[in-house]
């Protein structure tokens, strides 16, 4: 007995330090996990645009620091009982954005319920960690399109013993794809894709924390509404009249709403039906009011808890509702344009990369600490040498001078050395001629001389022109006649400068061009 109360009391105590931990590591934990890109403190834009019959509504909002406000709402006409057309859709959005300013606010595409398929699916408990996939694969069992040719997305709404409960929304993207590229070519990114009864459903959980509801907006001839319940789409409806007859349309949506109201009662929740009446028939409002099993609320004239200024019609319910799925944290919308496919966010370690900054601005000043030491030394260097700059410069001026009078040499030695001076031999010529002997023309180029002249013999100008040190090779280039009227021998002589040949002349040039 004893030793059954002492089991009794540690499991006691062990269950309340188990809470306790537990109570006290949660803050803990959502403070190392917490994330400077959470919904909290980011700030975020939004744009959403519906497409509707008759009319297209815009509305736009942003989140600051966790408030979400919306700044303003459009209506846009278009022709009576039909949907825009994509290029018209375009063009208007593009127009609303103008006027907004929000060029770089996320967008977001509200369709209607009709393109829409909203249905609640069982699958076993096995295929969790691949629901993504198996949602794919089973979506033309689900729905009537495959989600190759679907936009579709989907949430788990309940989790039982062996099965998952899930919402399943799909979209006939033949429908949609139009819009979106439209858009596209307009420069307009479209990154959520939502129906409006899910926006609808946002709305009326931000207004009111007791969303459970039936909604229900009735056109001339047709209507469409949803049960909301839990944040969720507990069941949608949409159809047509198929008569104009009031009494008529009181019993077909008797029978749509009935079911849900009783959903409700069972719940113990207020059967109250939320009402948008478009066709201004109040002869058949007053008929809902007193025919329908619920409490009829008339959206039309109840003002919502949520201001829009400057905008003085109906609130756009479902546009309002697609900007708050975007910046709402509280929102846990579907987007269609993912396809079911959901990114695990990983929980980020704000604590932990914050430390580790420490750590590497640290390492950082460490490193950079000798850096800036030497860095101080290189500038008090440049500071004496800026301090000696004119110095410097005089003396790179002197070097220069220097280097081009050492160059005027170089070429000066090379002109002496290379060749015989013209002068040396114009010596040489006046030597060894004869007196009697006289030159009308001489030309010295780099190896040969050529003289123009007359002389009492000319042939013995050759012998003496060949004994000589400085030429060789002396022969007459033309031949030589009697000038009777001069009593002399007209010349002409060609020859080589000694040691100065062409071939020689060529060897140099290439040992110069080889230095």
């Amino acid at each position: 007995m004893n030793s059954t109360l002492v089991i009794n009391k540690l499991t006691t105590f062990v269950s309340s330090s188990s809470a306790a931990a537990r109570k006290l590591a949660d803050p803990v934990w959502r403070f190392l996990t917490f994330s400077l890109a959470d919904d909290a403190i980011y700030p975020a834009r939004a744009l959403c645009a519906t497409i509707e019959k008759d009319a297209m509504s815009v509305a736009y909002g942003t989140r600051i620091l966790s408030k979400t406000t919306i700044k303003g709402a459009r209506d846009y006409p278009f022709e009576e009982g039909k949907y825009p057309q994509p290029d018209v859709f375009a063009s208007s959005l593009s127009l609303a954005i103008n006027d907004f300013g929000a060029g770089k606010a996320g967008i977001t595409l509200s369709i209607p319920k009709a393109w829409a398929v909203i249905k609640t699916a069982e699958f076993p408990l096995a295929v969790k960690e691949n629901l993504s996939s198996v949602v794919a694969y089973e979506l033309d069992r689900i729905t009537p399109f495959s989600s190759d040719d679907a936009f579709f997305d989907f949430r788990v709404v309940d989790e039982k013993e062996d099965k998952l409960v899930l919402l399943v929304i799909a979209a006939k993207a033949d429908m949609v794809r139009p819009y979106i590229e439209a858009l596209s070519e307009k420069g307009i990114g479209v990154g959520r894709i939502s129906v409006n009864i899910s926006g609808i459903e946002t709305v009326f959980r931000f207004a009111d924390k007791k969303a459970e509801s039936i909604f229900l907006e009735i056109r001339k001839d047709s209507y469409e509404g949803a049960l909301f319940m839990n944040g969720l789409i507990g069941g949608a409806f949409s159809g047509s009249f198929g008569s104009a007859d009031d009494t008529s349309k009181l019993n077909t949506l008797a029978k749509e709403i009935g079911p849900l109201a009783d959903t409700l009662k069972i719940n113990e929740k207020p059967a109250v039906l939320n009402l948008i009446l478009r066709d201004k028939n109040h002869v058949l409002k007053e008929m809902l009011k007193s025919g329908l099993p619920c409490t009829v609320r008339i959206l039309n004239e109840t003002a919502m808890n949520i201001r829009v200024p400057g905008y003085t019609n109906e609130l756009p319910y479902a546009a309002v509702g697609g900007v708050l799925e975007s910046i709402w944290p509280k929102a846990n919308s579907l987007n269609l344009l993912d396809k079911g496919v959901h990114e695990r966010a990983k929980p980020p370690l704000a604590l932990t990369a914050l430390l580790a900054l420490s750590i590497v601005v640290m390492w950082i000043l460490y490193l950079i600490a000798p850096l800036k030491i030497e860095e101080k030394r290189l500038q008090e260097i440049d500071h004496q040498i800026s301090i000696r700059k004119d110095e410097i410069k005089k003396v790179e001026a002197l070097k220069k001078e220097i280097d081009a009078i050492q160059a005027d040499i170089s070429t000066i030695n090379d002109f002496k050395h290379g060749r015989p001076m013209a002068l040396n031999i114009l010596k040489e010529l006046t030597t060894i001629l004869p007196k009697s002997t006289w030159l009308s023309r001489l030309r010295i180029t780099e190896t040969t001389v050529e003289l123009e002249g007359y002389a009492a013999s000319a042939s013995g100008l050759l012998s003496k022109l060949e004994a000589s040190s400085y030429f060789k090779k002396a022969e007459f280039a033309s031949p030589t006649f009697r000038d009777v009227r001069m009593n002399s021998d007209r010349f002409n002589i060609k020859m080589e400068i000694e040691g100065f040949t062409k071939t020689n002349q060529e060897k140099k040039a290439g040992e110069n061009d080889e230095e």
